[in-house]
């Protein structure tokens, strides 16, 4: 039985003509047989689709024999906000098992792998290392090289696989929104980046791996993502804005969370000019209880900043974050503990609080990054 496949995106390659990018998970014929009679486990959530159908609903209809879920952060359906504490329970659809891959066990343990011949991952991210999709990831294949499982990553088209940007991860400051030495921006897509999990031997053992990869594609190609990706990320705009904007939730500064715009805005209640302004109310699956709620906020409104799809980033922007601290009336709250974990370092917040100009910052990324891009090149998938 073959599923049928119709248009995944309509995208412009840089240079070239419209194409269609087929992620893995379209790419059947490439995998049915490597799980042809395995029991199969799953690693996906919303974003997990074939077309408008569910990568599970679709081998179920092809008979594959899954026996399980592993969730990551905001749930399989993708209902839960960031950070939420998701529990185990059943799909409400087809009946499996779910188990979560946040919280308290964010690495499957050898009960929960007993019984799987073969696991497939497939998470749509978004090219971030704080974007906690990354750290599963590397988790999930430490699991299964030592429970000798393997693992198919169904990759997917990174919307900032196009520029390396940021610190990069120090030892010092590992945690699940960081966990791998990587820069910020680190220009990879999920199968680029578990290649190179196994080549640099970030994890004891090397995963049994197999990477279906995207078709059409190049770290250039111009791709809208069909689905958010998580629900504080509800359009292109919040993602391309992701990456700078994240390293205000270290800090007193609202993003947004609780309205309509999330990671599409950015202020505080005592901002000086007025001329805009936000209310973050409490929104359940969203933002519970996002900061200042129900309080006013004034501040920058950035949600016509990217114009079209192909109006992206090509670096970090840090003169917001700066330009925010300069004017913060109490400099010494500004900053709270969670803002190193995000920089991966705690250089950053040093720099910034010493008055250290934007180019001078980048000039001490500069070394890491070029040793990084490197690197990086022997994994590489695509063009």
């Amino acid at each position: 039985m073959k599923i049928k496949i119709l248009i995944a995106a309509l995208v412009l390659p840089l240079g070239l003509a419209l194409a269609q990018v087929l992620p893995g998970a379209y790419q059947t014929n490439e995998y049915l047989p490597l799980i042809d009679g395995k029991k199969v486990a799953i690693v996906g959530n919303q974003n997990s689709m074939i077309n408008h159908t569910h990568l599970v609903d679709s081998l179920l209809d092809l008979n594959v024999n899954i026996v399980k879920v592993f969730a990551p952060e905001h749930g399989f359906r993708g209902e839960a906000e960031a950070g939420a504490h998701i529990a185990d329970g059943k799909d409400a659809k087809t009946g499996l098992k779910i188990v979560s891959l946040y919280g308290n066990n964010k690495k499957p343990t050898p009960e929960q792998l007993s019984g799987v011949d073969v696991i497939l991952f497939d998470l749509q991210g978004v090219g971030v290392r704080f974007y906690t999709y990354i750290s599963t990831l590397k988790y999930m294949m430490e699991a299964c090289a030592e429970a000798h499982i393997h693992l198919i990553v169904l990759d997917r088209p990174n919307p900032h696989a196009h520029y390396i940007d940021g610190p990069m991860l120090d030892k010092s400051q590992i945690s699940f929104v960081g966990l791998l030495p990587i820069p910020v921006v680190y220009g990879m897509t999920d199968a680029e980046l578990a290649l190179m999990i196994n080549g640099e031997k970030w994890n004891e053992k090397p995963c049994p791996l197999t990477c279906i990869p995207i078709k059409n594609y190049t770290h250039e190609t111009v791709y809208e993502l069909p689905h958010p990706p998580s629900p504080n990320l509800p359009n292109l705009e919040s993602i391309y804005l992701y990456p700078s904007l994240c390293f205000f939730e270290g800090t007193k500064i609202s993003v947004g969370r609780g309205t309509d715009f999330p990671f599409q805005v950015a202020g505080y209640p005592a901002f000086a000019d007025k001329s805009f302004s936000f209310v973050p109310k409490s929104k359940e699956g969203f933002s519970a209880k996002p900061k200042y709620m129900n309080e006013t906020c004034y501040g920058l409104d950035l949600r016509q900043y990217f114009k079209s799809a192909s109006d992206r980033p090509t670096q970090l922007n840090l003169k917001w974050f700066m330009d925010f601290y300069k004017t913060y009336p109490d400099k010494s709250q500004f900053f709270t503990r969670f803002f190193d974990k995000l920089a991966g370092t705690d250089k950053l917040q040093k720099q910034i609080e010493s008055g250290m100009s934007e180019e001078k910052i980048r000039e001490n990324w500069k070394s890491d990054l070029d040793g990084f891009r490197l690197l990086r090149a022997k994994y590489l998938l695509y063009p």
